[in-house]
């Protein structure tokens, strides 16, 4: 224990909120636990998620000590004056949250009455005397997301400043005119409430943004670890004036409202740039508008930060430097094959090796990399692509997806002439690669030759590494995934119970479940002799692959995911 917990869990026996036996117990739990990588933060944290005692009595008993007044942040709703006051990177830093300004002395609740330096520091840098007030950690956290976020009162202050400008001027904003006028002051409003809106969602690790008109109001919903998570909607009639801003900034017409149309947006957030890629939907109720931001810095990841554990990656790592082949990686839209095929020519990027891709579109440029954009309009398929590319002699080549026959015979010439090629497929499983090929018309003596492996893969959150602590599985789901009580006493399952870091969700971040399908002499055998899915999968099965599904029960053992999330993203095995 730190010298505060020492401090409060005394104070705690000394008044008879906790007894000695209880603190003892608790904390051999928390030794045992401390070598996991998500263990509880302290002593006093784990007290109170184990429902000892209540945060509330911990405080109350804090003030008493101290003399310092208490105050409930649940009924005390901060003046803007205050906020102002306080930027939000030191109410973060310092974990306090302002909460009203008279002359020159500033309101603050704190956690820590034990920190004196902490309201030193401030009062010097913020140039205000400092009356602190005393609130629980777990509440100033919240308040601090609720108060600087996107949900209240920011975007909510930008709200009452646009409905202050008035109808007309409303009005004025959305009508047609010249797309590329300057913005007037009036404009200012609605154009701060979308750059908050992107710049949120990105701070919040959001993948895509959906502007959605509905009968009566207009959603704004973000999409974060691949969850939808719907935040404070701009009243209805700010619908066409949020809409024609985007669609100024992606440089698309605001006059047309009929058809489908895609721009591109390119900004700077927290000194990196950032490249959204709109697309705007006619419906019933207006335009519907879908932002995917494109993070280069997030997409440059390395093997390990795909999820593998340490015998896939050796694996993996084995495949991707093969000096020719085709290997591809399958999954649903939305599975992360993009990325893992990025962070495959990141592994391999070598100025010794020429890599050219064809991808449509490039959403990401990577230095060292020949990137060939797909061009419909001009004739620049995948096909002639891939053609013109083999002219410039490459060592490795990475195809968006295989979508027809033409692309596939061409990858597969390709890969029999001393190519190393990376692509994708839709399919379900690792071996139904293989069938699918054969579907689009490749003869199966050409893939045998070809195919080195097919990697399936899904991606799952994580649990909160803030907020997670050990958690004993449910029956129903330990049944589903047929795990045994041998597995189940040398396990580590853990799982989040919700903090600001993760918005509440016990989650934060994702991560991949794979299945490698190795294509070995046997394998290319049964390819030869034109065998079903169902065939070769039993046989990848007897050679040693591991499905996705028991990948994911790994990782839900070791504490990484949880058990639903492997549950909800995957399929039993029928075999």
């Amino acid at each position: 224990m730190n010298s505060r917990d020492d401090f409060v869990v005394n104070l705690l026996i000394e008044h008879g909120l906790v007894d000695q036996s209880v603190v003892d117990e608790v904390q051999g739990r928390h030794d045992e636990s401390v070598d996991l990588a998500s263990a509880p933060r302290s002593l006093v944290d784990r007290l109170v998620s184990e429902k000892v005692i209540e945060s509330a009595a911990i405080t109350e008993l804090l003030a008493r000590e101290f003399q310092m007044p208490m105050v409930d942040l649940k009924e005390v709703r901060p003046d803007q004056e205050a906020l102002e006051a306080v930027p939000r990177d030191l109410a973060e830093k310092y974990h306090v949250l302002p909460l009203s300004v008279s002359g020159n002395t500033l309101q603050l609740a704190i956690s820590d009455p034990l920190d004196v330096q902490t309201i030193d520091s401030l009062s010097h840098v913020l140039r205000f005397s400092i009356e602190p007030h005393l609130a629980s950690y777990h509440e100033i956290a919240e308040e601090i997301h609720r108060c600087y976020g996107v949900a209240a009162p920011t975007v909510e202050s930008f709200l009452s400043e646009i409905a202050v400008i008035g109808g007309e001027v409303i009005d004025a904003q959305v009508r047609p005119t010249v797309e590329d006028r300057d913005a007037t002051e009036s404009d200012a409003p609605i154009i701060r409430l979308v750059q908050v809106i992107i710049t949120e969602a990105f701070r919040r690790r959001s993948s895509d943004i959906h502007l959605e008109p509905l009968e009566k109001r207009f959603r704004v919903r973000y999409r974060i670890d691949g969850v939808l998570q719907e935040v404070e909607n701009p009243p209805k009639r700010l619908q066409m004036a949020i809409i024609s801003r985007i669609k100024i900034m992606a440089n698309i017409s605001i006059a047309e409202k009929r058809v489908p149309q895609d721009g591109r947006i390119q900004l700077s957030i927290d000194d990196r740039t950032v490249d959204l890629r709109v697309s705007s939907l006619p419906t019933a109720h207006g335009e519907s508008i879908v932002m995917r931001i494109l993070d280069k810095e997030s997409l440059m990841l390395g093997l390990p930060e795909l999820g593998f554990l340490s015998d896939d990656q050796s694996v993996f790592e084995r495949l991707i430097t093969l000096p020719d082949g085709i290997i591809l990686v399958t999954g649903p839209t939305g599975s992360g094959k993009t990325t893992t095929l990025y962070a495959c020519l990141n592994h391999i990027n070598r100025p010794d090796r020429k890599i050219i891709t064809v991808e449509d579109p490039v959403e990401y440029q990577i230095n060292g990399i020949n990137q060939v954009p797909v061009r419909q309009d001009v004739g620049m398929g995948f096909s002639s692509a891939l053609r013109a590319m083999l002219r410039q002699a490459p060592n490795i080549i990475m195809i968006g997806e295989i979508r027809d026959l033409e692309t596939a015979e061409i990858a597969i010439n390709a890969s029999l002439t001393g190519h190393l090629v990376f692509s994708t497929l839709h399919t379900n499983d690792a071996p139904s690669a293989v069938s699918r090929l054969v579907d689009l018309g490749v003869k199966p003596f050409l893939v045998a030759t070809s195919l080195r492996a097919a990697m399936a893969q899904r991606l799952v959150r994580k649990v909160c590494r803030s907020c997670g602590e050990p958690h004993t599985a449910d029956p129903r789901e330990l049944s589903a995934l047929r795990i045994g009580e041998e597995t189940v006493e040398t396990s580590s399952f853990m799982k989040g119970f919700g903090c600001v870091d993760c918005s509440n969700t016990g989650y934060r971040g994702r991560m991949g479940l794979f299945e490698i399908f190795l294509i070995d002499e046997k394998v290319q055998e049964l390819v030869f002799e034109g065998a079903s899915s169902f065939r070769l999968r039993q046989l990848a099965r007897e050679l040693g692959m591991h499905s996705m599904r028991e990948d994911g029960i790994r990782k839900a053992v070791s504490g990484l995911t949880t058990l639903e999330e492997v549950v909800n993203n995957t399929i039993g095995d029928l075999d």
